[in-house]
């Protein structure tokens, strides 16, 4: 076997071993207070039933965000598609918020894509509420700025009236644009969303407080790891 095939095996097994551990240590030792991992958002029971511990039990069918279709930095057009069997860290900002959120939130965002820039399931989001001015132009201008790159972490723009859908009724976050001595201003909840590959809501974090966004990385390991053991499982 050539050197080269080794370090691509030793690479998946890395991959894929130490999330095992990480759920074994975080979820089976009872280590990590908040599993399982909730989902958020309505649900209702569904016609169908899984067994456990030999009981019939009704299966539950929880949210998931609609699919879309806009731009990143880079104008090439995404939808839920690009993101197919990914977890995705979401969160919401705007090119002009020259304001202490936005760049916490930016900079909480950087950490997290070093920490897992080589971990090909985890990707993240920065959806634009501020659609009018956020063309792909200044978006990969903002993206060169804060080292955002497209395709592991996508700064999405597009319809103004589909965006605000999207976001506060498929995110159930509120996000709204009004008017403040003559200027525009956008008024939105600063947090970070937890999404897993079916598109679920598995979390909600405010982006600038270091224990929320401590438990975010807690939480996304918890995920990884359960997404390999669903495929192991054939779920």
């Amino acid at each position: 076997m050539r050197l080269t095939s080794i370090k691509k095996v030793l690479i998946l097994v890395s991959i894929l071993a130490v999330p095992g551990f990480l759920y074994y240590a975080l979820v089976k030792e009872g280590k990590n207070r908040y599993k399982p991992l909730p989902f958020f958002g309505p649900k209702e029971v569904a016609s169908t039933f899984h067994s456990k511990m030999g009981k019939q039990i009704p299966d539950t069918i929880y949210h998931m965000l609609p699919d879309f279709k806009l731009l990143n930095q880079a104008a090439d057009s995404v939808t839920w598609k690009s993101y197919e069997g990914k977890i995705i860290v979401l969160n919401l900002f705007y090119t002009q918020g020259d304001n202490y959120a936005v760049e916490f939130a930016g900079k909480a965002m950087k950490n997290y894509m070093n920490t897992y820039r080589k971990n090909p399931l985890v990707h993240a989001i920065s959806l634009s509420i501020d659609p009018v001015a956020d063309k792909p132009s200044e978006l990969k201008k903002y993206a060169d700025k804060i080292g955002a790159n497209a395709g592991k972490w996508d700064l999405l723009s597009g319809d103004s009236t589909e965006i605000y859908q999207w976001i506060n009724k498929g995110l159930y976050i509120d996000a709204h644009q009004g008017i403040e001595n003559g200027e525009k201003k956008f008024i939105y909840s600063n947090l970070f969303v937890l999404l897993d590959p079916q598109h679920r809501i598995r979390g909600y974090y405010d982006a600038t407080n270091q224990e929320a966004l401590s438990k975010l990385d807690d939480e996304i390991k918890v995920l990884i790891a359960e997404e390999l053991r669903n495929v192991r499982d054939g779920r």
